[in-house]
């Protein structure tokens, strides 16, 4: 216990609250932060990582079924297959075991600032990320045991009906709303009380665990201002999913509660027939050129490349990023693009050209006359006893995340169908951590931060992040080389959409928020929007939709939820890479199961559904080898 309490006291005063020097000065050495966040994360290990060091030594040439990355679907379908003991499962992971710090909710921030992050970035696109560094987006994406739920903000939402709804309409038998949730309640340990775990939209059984997290009291602020506005309030992890609600998170007894946590760990031991691999990273999937069957991979651990077989299939969920880079390296993928860098052409698909992602405008801030939360309770004995012993209190924040809503500004006819998401941060805004975490992991301009931030460090706030959940716009990746070690090119072509209609609908929910503001509700805080412009967009006037619209160019950024790179369709479809049952087109022994196969924009934070599809996909492959 005398360890834990002194790694928490460690991560919190060295990183997560600045030195007093910052409260008299406001001077800190913002680079050094940092080096020393990602020296000292890196060095701590846990009784996982242990475990896993001993597990991933002396593996085999040959398995049954090889799964390439561990993160929302990959660590499901090694637990599920695994279930079955006559099958031997290997999977393969990049990165590293988590460690004592990620199971910090509040701490979420730091760990894109680390190597648990991919470190990817957006390439550079006129009129957008305008407030960044060298006008580049960060792009993160997990590496690690558990992928990118080690590193992410821990939201749980499934998604609206409607969007499974479409997504089976297009020819995809078996993925309806009916049909996928009972794979939402598989995988579920509801502990969110008696009245919301009771309901059949719920399950207590489940390997995954969803609470609630720290909700500071200017969220019932944020709640009856939804009330005021003719919103309800709501659980939005059922059909009556339009409204108001506090956040639902993957975390267990306050601590982060990863995909490595709920499927990983509690079996790692105890099952003989599941191999874990950490530190390994795949370089190819070996593909027989005439069969066109896939029949093991290619992967470098510990300085040495091996070679491994899988007898029955070949299974890749490494994220919408590196599931298509491996297989165009792997010869699938859009023929004068892969002959352009002389890779054997396997099977022409169009592997990377369909791109969704949901951004969101970061630049919102509300000042308040009182303080809801004092940053200082992070010093507080009882607040750390609390998280150590009850987990509960300031530590299971969502790094600030307390609630969100879902509206409709009236982009989409289908008043039940939410075109935005509203992102409550409770405790302040970009400023709240002084500048040393959130700015860095965006790649703020440190001169903007200045301007804008800075001036309100000291003063009480409040934000709301805008989410546009069905983009017109959609990007595309390419493989920057022939080299598995160079990143992919990724290009988001956000609000290139001709009509303009992105940038629409994110100035309509701008003025929502603003509504939201006025009500009685954040009055009675004296809530008022800080006016200062963001440098570049001062030739607007402040509050004009021009303003707004510059804004919103220079200061939105991803949050993570990349779909449709590996696009799911039937053999009809041009854009489709995998069949409804997973399977690569025209390529055997191979399937894609990540948010990568996700064919149409969802309502939803992409970690709930991806850990659906790897439940489902789970019974798919059962079904097809005829052992369900």
């Amino acid at each position: 216990m005398a360890l834990i309490s002194t790694t928490i006291a460690l991560v919190i005063t060295q990183f997560l609250v600045p030195p007093i020097s910052c409260y008299n000065h406001g001077v800190v050495d913002y680079n050094l932060k940092l080096n020393i966040i990602t020296e000292q994360l890196g060095n701590l290990a846990t009784t996982a990582q242990q475990i896993l060091t001993i597990n991933s030594e002396n593996f085999e040439n040959n398995y049954d079924f090889i799964v390439i990355g561990s993160g929302s679907s990959g660590a499901v379908i090694a637990n599920r297959l695994s279930e079955i003991p006559s099958w031997r499962i290997l999977l393969l992971e990049t990165g590293k075991p988590g460690n004592s710090l990620t199971k910090i909710p509040i701490a979420a921030p730091v760990f894109q600032l680390t190597p648990y992050n991919w470190n990817y970035t957006m390439e550079h696109q006129d009129g957008f990320c305008l407030a960044m560094k060298d006008q580049i987006c960060a792009w993160p994406r997990g590496k690690a045991l558990g992928g990118t739920t080690v590193i992410n903000y821990m939201i749980y939402t499934r998604g609206n009906p409607k969007d499974y709804n479409k997504w089976a309409a297009k020819g995809n038998d078996g993925w309806s709303y009916e049909e996928v949730l009972p794979y939402f309640l598989k995988s579920e340990k509801c502990n969110l009380g008696r009245d919301i775990c009771h309901s059949p939209y719920h399950n207590t059984s489940g390997h995954l665990s969803v609470e609630f997290p720290f909700k500071s009291r200017i969220t019932d602020a944020f709640l009856q201002a939804g009330q005021q506005l003719g919103e309800k309030i709501v659980d939005y992890n059922t059909p009556d999913f339009m409204g108001f609600a506090q956040i639902q998170a993957n975390i267990k007894f306050g601590k982060r509660h990863s995909a490595a946590d709920a499927f990983i760990y509690p079996i790692v031991n105890s099952r003989r027939n599941l191999k874990v691999v950490t530190s390994a990273r795949v370089t190819k999937i070996l593909i027989e050129p005439k069969t066109k069957r896939a029949y093991g991979v290619m992967f470098r651990k510990g300085g040495k490349n091996f070679i491994v077989r899988a007898s029955r299939e070949v299974i890749l969920s490494a994220g919408t990023f590196n599931s298509p880079q491996l297989l165009m390296l792997s010869g699938i993928g859009p023929k004068e693009h892969l002959e352009s860098l002389k890779i054997p052409l396997i099977k022409n698909l169009p592997v990377g050209q369909v791109l969704y992602d949901h951004i969101a405008y970061l630049g919102l801030a509300f000042t308040i006359n009182q303080t809801v939360e004092p940053r200082e309770a992070l010093f507080y004995p009882s607040e750390l006893f609390n998280w150590v012993l009850n987990g509960t209190g300031v530590y299971t924040s969502l790094a600030g995340v307390e609630a969100l809503a879902y509206i409709n500004t009236g982009s989409i006819p289908d008043p039940k169908y939410p075109d935005i998401e509203l992102i409550f941060i409770g405790t302040g805004s970009l400023q709240s951590d002084f500048g040393l975490v959130v700015a860095n992991e965006i790649r703020l301009r440190r001169d903007i931060y200045n301007a804008v931030f800075k001036p309100i460090e000291n003063t009480p706030s409040w934000s709301i992040i805008p989410m546009l959940l069905h983009p017109e716009s959609r990007g595309y990746l390419k493989l920057r080389s022939n080299n598995p070690y160079d990143a992919p090119l990724l290009y988001g072509n956000f609000f290139t959409d001709p009509g303009g209609k992105d940038l629409r609908t994110f100035i309509a929910a701008i003025r929502y928020i603003q509504k939201l503001s006025r009500t009685e509700a954040f009055q009675r805080f004296n809530s008022q929007i800080h006016d200062v412009p963001i440098p570049g967009c001062e030739k607007h006037v402040f509050d004009s939709d021009d303003y707004w619209v510059c804004a919103v160019r220079s200061l939105s950024s991803t949050l993570h939820h990349q779909v449709g790179t590996c696009k799911m369709g039937t053999a009809g479809d041009p854009e489709a890479v995998v069949d409804p049952r997973l399977r690569v087109h025209g390529v055997g022994g191979l399937r894609v199961v990540d948010s990568s196969v996700i064919p149409v924009t969802i309502s939803a934070h992409t970690n709930a559904p991806s850990i659906m599809m790897g439940e489902k996909a789970s019974d798919i492959i059962k079904e097809d080898w005829n052992v369900l």
